[in-house]
């Protein structure tokens, strides 16, 4: 298990080599990475320009949480690694808010798993966003379809 939750950057290709070393039988990574975007469109409202972007969470409850949902993804698919790293913090458009990678023996098995740890992150990892605008500051909700989006993982594992 790797989830780390911080709130210093990280190099994604140093991240993926220590993932991967060692370990001849991965035949497939697939990783996703989250940037903090300059534009947010709330559901009826105007386009603003995001300065900087907040995330809160509750130590300890956070790392159990992503270590559950880390935990649910290596219980569907056969992954021989798999890395969840969540900062927090003020990060600026353009920084990295997220990285997850999945490696397996297969592609298809690091695609969904790495498809399903992000729609579950985005839907049910304890992270509260605020948002500094050229406005001020906004709590951001979350969105529909990203409940949508994890919605089509209901079935447990097994």
């Amino acid at each position: 298990m790797a989830v780390r939750v911080q709130q210093a950057d990280f190099d994604i290709g140093a991240e993926l080599t220590a993932l991967t070393q060692g370990n001849p039988g991965i035949g497939g990574v697939c990783c996703f990475t989250g940037l903090v975007r300059d534009l947010h469109p709330q559901a009826g409202e105007q386009a603003g320009t995001v300065r900087a972007l907040t995330l809160e969470h509750y130590p300890g409850m956070t790392e159990r949480q992503l270590a559950a949902i880390e935990a649910e993804a290596r219980a569907r698919w056969p992954l021989e690694a798999c890395l969840i790293i969540h900062r927090h913090g003020r990060m600026e458009p353009g920084e990295k808010i997220v990285l997850v990678a999945c490696a397996s023996a297969h592609r298809e098995a690091a695609f969904d798993a790495c498809r399903f740890l992000m729609d579950w992150l985005k839907s049910k990892a304890p992270f509260w966003k605020l948002e500094e605008t050229g406005h001020g500051t906004r709590w951001v909700d979350s969105r529909h379809s990203d409940e949508e989006a994890a919605r089509r993982w209901d079935q447990p594992a097994g």
